[in-house]
């Protein structure tokens, strides 16, 4: 069974900045890696995410403060994300798509205080 890797959450105040990696073990074709947001009392939500052709996608009100990136597409991403809000707050989950599947990882915990 795959087991993604994710790294990075914590807790901040607000207007700080964190940085999120994920990795998919072995080496295999990965079409896309992106993060998810499951904010306390909220369905699961786009954060960003990118293909394996470089097109990249943001969630609502994400572009301009977080960057996803993928360096040298290998098989780790990376979520910057910079002037956090406390509406940022949540679980951040990682998920990488392979063909016609996808993979998802624990879970890491963001926590934005005022």
């Amino acid at each position: 069974q795959v087991q993604l890797v994710e790294s990075g959450g914590g807790s901040v105040q607000a207007g700080d900045s964190l940085r999120l990696s994920c990795s998919h073990p072995g080496n295999i074709a990965i079409s896309g890696m992106g993060w998810y947001q499951k904010a306390p009392g909220k369905q699961r939500e786009l954060v960003a995410f990118m293909y394996s052709g470089g097109a990249v996608i943001y969630g609502i009100a994400r572009e301009g403060r977080f960057t996803i990136s993928r360096p040298n597409a290998e098989n780790t991403m990376y979520l910057q994300m910079n002037s956090l809000k406390p509406e940022d707050t949540g679980v951040y989950y990682c998920k990488s798509s392979v063909a016609d599947k996808d993979y998802w990882g624990q879970g890491t915990q963001v926590t934005v205080a005022s």
